[in-house]
């Protein structure tokens, strides 16, 4: 009498990595507020608003390249157009906080002032919901979804894969980003929307309201690191990997890959729009250059440099690549494109598998070494 084995499910985290998650849990709830609510500026330990916003703002990329893993890790889909995703939750949220300035703009109309400017009389009809907080939310995940799954279908249902896939999805952020910049679309033309002022009827521009987005947005950088790990350890994860290792295997074992396909598509996109969503009340401006293909490949290489399908090495990558930016692009503005396109092809020839990948071989070979 045969036995069947059946595969022991493992744990979601390890227990040093449950370690690791909570004290990062500890850090963005506790410790961050502490540091700069509680402790006076003089203090060396006092944690300024520069750092919380910048550290805010790389927390919103890491969502992003954690998107980009999901796809590109994976399933072995290279998208070159998430930047679009980004900036349409990005669009969605500042119609809302442009709705919130109220009467407190520079013409003192309830219209956004480049409406008035342009000698606009009434909100366009894409503006209709843009005063519901609860709308909003729906529509950040809504129109990302909607246009994520459109274009998925089609693509997917065409087999289009490789470079012709990249190629599209960089045509369409672009195409995109030039509709964007057109007055007469009604999303502010090339300034697109800024100075804000509320949210919820709360100030932005205060300490406490800083923080607090700070704390969302690291809670749900590590929710959707959760919910990925969880996904990525299942059957459908399994499912996933085998498409980007031989995804015509796939077809002859009786799995049709568009579901799959288009299932983790719609979710890396709708990810990235409320990464976007979180980023534009922190930054306080979005305008169509967030479209920029530039945008999209970046978070390609921060996936690229952190460790492509690992899942924590695309935040590792997000912060270890935009923390230097930060530096650069004060130091030598001029060098930082040249630096991003030499550490993308550096990381592709040399560390295939990223900063995480080259830190598990040396623990490997420590550990064989003895």
């Amino acid at each position: 009498m045969s036995t069947v084995l059946i595969p022991v499910q493992k744990p979601l985290l390890s227990a040093p990595a449950w370690s690791t998650f909570f004290v990062a849990v500890i850090f963005i709830a506790l410790v961050a507020p502490i540091l700069n609510v509680y402790l006076p500026p003089t203090h060396w330990l006092h944690m300024s608003d520069f750092m919380v916003s910048l550290i805010g703002k790389i927390m919103c990329y890491a969502i992003c390249a954690l998107a980009m893993d999901l796809i590109w890790g994976f399933t072995g889909i290279l998208s070159l157009g998430h930047g679009l995703f980004f900036s349409l939750g990005g669009y969605v949220m500042g119609m809302y906080l442009m709705r919130q300035i109220g009467t407190d703009g520079n013409y003192k109309s309830e219209l956004p002032d480049f409406m008035v400017f342009l000698n606009w009389k009434t909100l366009p009809w894409h503006w209709y919901f843009s005063d519901s907080f609860v709308a909003t939310l729906l529509l950040i995940v809504l129109v990302p979804g909607f246009i994520a799954f459109v274009f998925g279908y089609f693509a997917f249902r065409s087999r289009i894969k490789g470079v012709y896939f990249s190629i599209i999805t960089q045509a369409m952020t672009y195409a995109a980003m030039l509709l964007f910049f057109r007055n007469e679309t009604g999303f502010g033309g090339n300034n697109g929307f800024t100075d804000f002022k509320r949210i919820l009827g709360i100030t932005i521009a205060t300490p406490s309201m800083r923080m607090v987005l700070f704390v969302l947005t690291g809670l749900v950088l590590l929710g959707f690191f959760l919910l990925s790990r969880w996904l990525m350890s299942g059957k459908f994860g399994r499912v996933l990997q085998a498409i980007r290792d031989a995804e015509s295997r796939v077809m002859f074992s009786g799995y049709s890959p568009l579901p799959y396909k288009l299932t983790i598509w719609v979710l890396s996109a709708v990810i990235c729009a409320i990464a976007g969503a979180l980023y534009v009340p922190q930054v306080g401006i979005i305008n169509p250059s967030e479209m920029s293909p530039a945008n999209s490949i970046e978070m390609a290489v921060w996936a690229a440099v952190g460790g492509r399908g690992t899942l924590i090495g695309p935040i590792v990558g997000a912060f270890l690549v935009n923390g230097f930016k930060s530096w650069l692009t004060v130091t030598a503005p001029e060098f930082w494109l040249y630096f991003l396109g030499a550490l993308f092809i550096g990381v592709t020839l040399y560390l295939p598998n990223g900063v995480v990948g080259l830190m598990s071989k040396f623990r490997s070979d420590k550990g064989g070494s003895k």
